[in-house]
């Protein structure tokens, strides 16, 4: 390396600390150190404002040093004047910390003299404060001991009170101004009452027992008093009525009045009685004496008011049942006679009379005893109780002889209606009663009802005799069907008529219109839609049911709904086999699926389940008991586990079976048979031979040898299926002009028709089958021409279009009818109702 200048070694030192990028920065510590010794070295202060002693300037000066001996020299004095000039204000602080701590010294003697002192001062005063506390705490117990036997004594003289007090209490019940209306009276009744309680409560002090007994007389003493007075004023109300009652006994007013001056006398009696009555009600909660006298006394009042309100109110009652016009206690008194049988028209007025008579006498004897007592009780239950049962013995006789539906049915929606829901239910309290004797009457009403129901349902329904008229189907529904047109025509004219006239129209030719109106809305009902046009026995048990529907409870019609449906279905059958006798099957079968239809549309609205449970006694048990029984005739006394008539004692009891009957089901059941048959007929009139002749080929084998067959030759087949052909084309516009002329609803007819129009379908196919299996050849198949399956629907097709477009006898007629009109779209309500149930028809 060569030798550097000394000029190059200078630039390098001050790179060192170059402002930007300086080789070996300082940091600030070291740069304080090196000012610190600079200012050392030269004598100058880091702090130019501090002044300079001599002594200081004449250190900063540097002594000559000549050796490293005299530097070390120099370099020591120098630190210890620095150190002593650091010491300085620590010397100083702890000269005065010595001084203080001499001060504290001083300090600490004096505080313990003063304790001394302070204790020999509290010794004093504890001795001197012992002696006032004893002092105290004497005259405190001294004190106590006058207060315990002050107590002592007022006690004894508060227990010696209840005692003391027999005698005074005596003087002043026998006192002659004594009035049990008075306050004076009441208080000498709480307090025999306070000390009798406290006898009570103290049974341990000495002769409380006697005194008890003195308290208890002097109790029965006054409720004795309060007895007589309160029969004294009652017989004074009492004596009053009979005196108004024999001054007057023929004036016809006075006797319209009777009934409101029974209840005007004794109101003017309740200011009287109604503070005494008060008082025991107050204490018979707690007493078992007052609440005994509470009861003689309302049962006391309650036998006045029966002697007198009772029997005017039932006279009142007898008077209404029997017509008559006056209500009153008197007159129906008079008239307690009271008529012979209702008649039908007068039965729903008398008893609403009836019912408002006793409801009007209820009220008026609730008021009239609150005004006596707080609240009711079981005496008043039982006297209006008796003023109901004069209703329910004078209407029952004459509704358990009403034999009219309707009356009895309007006798139930009354009771049950304006007299339990309407009055009753919104005042409970007053006329419970009358709700108990209503609610008797509604149900021997229905009762009633439901016996005559059961009469006349057998009667009109089961033994139904029909007439001539009854059964001529389908002549009366082709004759229902020409006036129904007619009447269409008529209107036709008319209305073009009444637009070049102006005239009065009566409401009769008004009603007329409105019907025109309604079948010009509907040219698609049928003549068996008409309510008159009903079988009678579905007329009748249809209006049975909805007359007792709103009268009878739920159970109760569940139950008769369930027998006059059955007995309905019954019917229907009946007429349906004795049409079927006279007309044809057709006719017998679509008569019945009609009703049917009609029958479960009508008690579809009924929010009722149509089922009720039977129980039956099933008795196989016994019988084959009774066969193992003689079959072991040893061990019928055998003393063992085999004994045959323990045996038979055990397992021959008979079982209980219990059966649900549900009408509904039972309609859907009948009517899907009577659907099925009617398919069955209705295929068998189309396609009848081939039937025949496909049931013989099932039955025959070997299949092979059917072409040999005279029967199965191909010529006979042609003949066979012509004759099917015929058949078709003759007699499904009949049938299906009488499912229009019956059921007149074009999805019911739909429904009814496609499983008869399968089942001819596939016995075209299963001749073709036939004829595959047998073995025939392409000459006999084409000898025999079976239509194939497309065929077989065009030609189906063809003739229902034909049945459509033409005038077509139906079945059972002998007269072509005059007007054949064309179906047209029902509207989508009426298909609801009258459609069949998709899942009753089986399609075959």
């Amino acid at each position: 390396m060569e030798t550097m200048s000394l000029k190059e070694i200078q630039s390098k030192l001050l790179l060192w600390e170059a402002a930007d990028n300086p080789l070996a920065p300082l940091s600030a510590d070291q740069r304080e150190a090196i000012l610190d010794l600079e200012s050392l070295i030269v004598g100058v202060s880091s702090d130019p404002d501090e002044e300079k002693t001599e002594n200081d300037t004449d250190n900063s000066v540097l002594p000559p040093v000549d050796n490293t001996y005299d530097f070390l020299e120099w370099y020591e004095s120098l630190c210890s004047n620095n150190l002593k000039a650091d010491d300085t204000p620590y010397e100083a602080y702890y000269k005065q910390l010595e001084d203080r701590r001499n001060e504290c010294v001083a300090l600490t003697d004096r505080i313990g003299a003063t304790v001394s002192d302070l204790d020999k001062l509290s010794e004093q005063y504890n001795f001197v404060s012992n002696k006032t506390n004893t002092l105290h705490m004497m005259s405190e117990q001294l004190l106590a001991d006058q207060t315990k036997l002050s107590n002592i004594g007022d006690d004894i003289k508060q227990k010696l009170h209840y005692f003391t007090q027999v005698e005074h209490l005596s003087q002043r019940l026998n006192s002659p101004t004594m009035s049990v209306n008075s306050d004076a009276f009441f208080t000498v009744l709480a307090k025999i009452d306070e000390c009798l309680d406290y006898m009570k409560a103290n049974s341990g002090y000495k002769e409380s027992h006697t005194y008890l007994v003195k308290y208890r007389h002097l109790q029965s003493r006054a409720i004795a008093l309060i007895r007589s007075y309160v029969t004294h004023v009652l017989n004074h109300a009492t004596e009053q009525i009979l005196t108004s009652k024999e001054d007057d006994p023929n004036d016809q007013e006075s006797m319209d009045t009777a009934y409101a001056v029974y209840f005007g006398k004794f109101q003017a009696a309740a200011p009287k009685l109604r503070k005494v009555i008060s008082e025991i009600e107050n204490r018979a909660d707690t007493n078992a004496d007052y609440e005994s006298l509470l009861s003689d006394i309302q049962r006391e009042y309650v036998s006045r008011r029966a002697r007198f309100a009772g029997a005017a109110t039932a006279g009142a009652v007898r008077g209404a049942a029997s017509g008559a016009s006056g209500a009153s206690g008197a007159s129906g008194a008079s008239g307690a006679s009271g008529g012979g049988a209702w008649r039908a028209s007068d039965a729903c007025g008398c008893v609403r009379a009836a019912c408002s008579v006793v409801s009007h006498a209820c009220r008026d004897e609730h008021t009239l005893y609150l005004h006596f007592f707080r609240e009711p009780s079981p005496a008043l239950e039982e006297y209006l109780q008796s003023l109901c049962n004069s209703l329910y013995e004078t209407l029952r006789p004459q509704i358990i002889h009403i034999n009219h539906l309707e009356t009895l049915a309007e006798l139930c929606i009354i009771l049950r209606v304006e007299v339990i829901e309407e009055q009753v239910n919104n005042d409970p309290a007053r006329l419970r009663a009358v709700g108990a004797a209503a609610r008797a009457l509604a149900q021997d009403a229905q009762e009633r009802l439901v016996f005559r129901a059961h009469v006349q349902l057998r009667a009109d329904v089961l033994r139904y005799r029909p007439a001539r008229g009854d059964l001529a189907y389908p002549h009366k529904l082709h004759m229902m069907e020409q006036i129904a047109l007619s009447i269409q025509e008529a209107s036709l004219k008319r209305s073009d008529s009444r637009n070049s006239m102006i005239s009065d129209i009566s409401a009769t030719s008004q009603e007329v219109a409105n019907i025109n109106v309604e079948a010009q809305r509907r040219p698609q009902a049928s003549p068996a839609d008409l309510h008159g046009m009903w079988y009678p026995t579905v007329r009748r048990t249809l209006a049975a049911l909805s007359r007792l529907y709103r009268c009878l409870e739920k159970r109760v019609f569940q139950g008769l709904a369930q027998e006059a449906i059955s007995l309905c279905v019954q019917s229907i059958d009946d007429a349906a086999k004795q049409i079927s006798e006279n007309t044809t099957n057709i006719d017998g079968e679509l008569f019945q699926i009609k009703h049917l239809l009609i029958l479960r549309e009508q008690i579809a609205p009924f929010q009722v389940d149509f089922v009720v449970k039977e129980t039956s006694l099933d008795f196989s048990n016994m019988k084959n008991a009774a066969y193992g029984l003689i079959q072991k005739p040893r061990q019928i006394f055998s003393l063992n586990s085999n004994n045959a008539l323990l045996e038979f004692l055990l397992e021959g009891t008979p079982m209980v079976r219990e059966h649900l009957l549900d009408s509904r089901k039972e309609v859907d059941r009948q009517l899907k048979s009577c659907c099925e048959s009617f398919i069955k007929n209705a295929t068998e009139i189309l396609v009848g031979p081939m039937i025949s002749f496909i049931e013989k080929v099932q039955a025959f084998t070997p299949m092979e040898q059917l072409k040999a067959q005279p029967w199965a030759t191909p010529e006979q087949l042609a003949v066979l299926v012509k004759e099917a052909q015929k058949r078709i084309k003759t007699h499904l516009a009949p049938v299906q002009r009488s499912m229009q002329l019956y059921l007149s609803n074009k999805e019911t007819e739909f429904i009814l028709f496609r499983p008869i129009r399968n089942n001819v379908v596939g016995y075209f196919v299963q001749i073709e089958q036939i004829m595959t299996n047998a073995g025939y050849s392409e000459e006999d198949v084409l000898i025999v021409a079976c239509p194939t399956l497309e065929q077989v629907s065009v030609f189906i097709s063809s003739a229902s279009l034909i049945s459509h477009s033409e005038p077509v006898m139906p079945f059972g007629t002998k007269a072509k009818p005059t007007v054949i009109r064309k179906p047209s779209v029902t509207s989508v309500q009426e298909t609801q109702e009258k459609t069949i149930d998709k899942n009753t028809v089986n399609v075959v």
